[in-house]
């Protein structure tokens, strides 16, 4: 999961994999594959980042246990 932030600064958890689209316009707004779609504060690289770490994470628990 990664960690975002709403409009007014409420913090939530995200599956990145529910992840289809991320757009500036000028906020940045999470389109989900369910089509709910969230306005966040990262700005579109920072959410890009925050999905890579994640599943260089998962990547890396995969490979330990091999």
């Amino acid at each position: 999961m990664i960690e975002l932030t709403r409009l007014n600064d409420s913090k939530f958890m995200l599956n990145p994999d529910l992840i289809e689209i991320v757009e500036e316009t000028p906020d940045t707004v999470v389109t989900l594959t369910t089509g709910k779609k969230i306005i966040v504060k990262e700005n579109r690289q920072e959410v890009r980042n925050l999905v890579i770490l994640f599943k260089q994470d998962i990547y890396k628990k995969i490979l330990k246990d091999d």
